[in-house]
């Protein structure tokens, strides 16, 4: 009995390590985990980007 269940766990423990349902969702977690934590540690650098980037498209346009 005690040898069928430790068989049946073990038999179990294999189907659940081949199963890659999940995968798919752990990637993308991870993804925007790397992602945010670049947007963290460049936020200076890319707000004032954006910035230089507003001020030439309004002075642009302003020209037209």
């Amino acid at each position: 009995m005690l040898v069928r269940l430790f068989r049946g766990f073990i038999e179990q423990t294999g189907n659940f390590a081949k199963d890659d349902k999940g995968i798919g969702v752990v990637e993308l977690i991870l993804i925007l985990v790397v992602l945010i934590g670049l947007v963290v540690i460049f936020r200076d650098q890319l707000t004032s980007l954006v910035n230089g980037i507003f001020e030439r498209i309004v002075n642009d346009s302003s020209a037209v």
